[in-house]
């Protein structure tokens, strides 16, 4: 039996599909170990509230500045424990 000839012509191959997608840069990311440290460094609410507290005593006990005692004293903390506050 003799072969039909056909006029169709076989479909183009798809080249878009052959294009690389552009990947998305890396970003580094903290090890865990380091994450872990630099949390635990950072003074808790507790210890700063004391130290906040003990300013207000030695300003001799005027209100008014509880927000300035409260960021000195968290600034002291973290600086004494070598802990750098993000931000």
């Amino acid at each position: 039996m003799a072969r039909k000839k056909t006029t169709e012509t076989p479909a183009a191959p798809a080249v878009l599909s052959a294009v690389p997608k552009p990947r998305a840069p890396r970003v580094a990311r903290p090890k865990r170990a380091i994450l872990a440290r630099t949390v635990s460094d950072a003074p808790s609410y507790e210890e700063i509230a004391e130290a906040a507290y003990l300013r207000f005593i030695d300003r001799g006990a005027r209100h008014g500045s509880d927000f300035d005692d409260w960021v000195e004293a968290e600034r002291d903390l973290s600086a004494r424990r070598g802990y750098a506050k993000a931000g």
